[in-house]
């Protein structure tokens, strides 16, 4: 029994390897406000997590693609989607996002800025771990949080 323990545990790992999807590494996401506290803007930003390779066949290519339709998208995707939104009024400081429970079983992350240009594309976060988003008066910029 002890020689075949070892060669499932390999042979398992191959299969998984081969046939499935990498998973999101996403645990933790803050966001920062660079824009000045006169500022008369209150920006949207969107953290969808894809738990199935279905919804990327339609999935919006820019901020506009999502903004207009992220309703039809989010009831056509059921529970094969999660959306965090935060909405980042003026003189906002900094926040720490609550992400959901099985966010390590996306298959795809990527974040969204309504703050930004029409054709932006959606900005994927799936390998990173801890997720900086800030906000300036250009749009935002998403990079990972050593």
């Amino acid at each position: 029994m002890r020689v075949k323990t070892p060669r499932l545990r390999i042979l398992a790992f191959l299969l998984a390897a081969l046939t499935g999807t990498a998973q999101g590494e996403v645990q933790s996401l803050f966001i920062q406000s660079r824009l000045d506290y006169n500022a008369i803007l209150i920006t949207e930003v969107d953290v969808v997590f894809v738990y199935d390779d279905s919804v990327l066949e339609n999935f919006p290519t820019t901020k506009t693609g999502w903004y207009s339709n992220k309703r039809g998208l989010l009831e056509s995707a059921g529970d094969n989607i999660d959306l965090v939104s935060i909405f980042v009024p003026q003189g906002f400081d900094s926040e720490m996002a609550s992400l959901p429970q099985r966010r390590g079983q996306a298959i795809k992350v990527f974040v969204f800025g309504q703050h930004d240009s029409s054709t932006r594309e959606p900005i994927e976060i799936t390998d990173f771990e801890t997720v900086l988003v800030e906000i300036d008066q250009f749009g935002i910029l998403v990079s990972q949080n050593d």
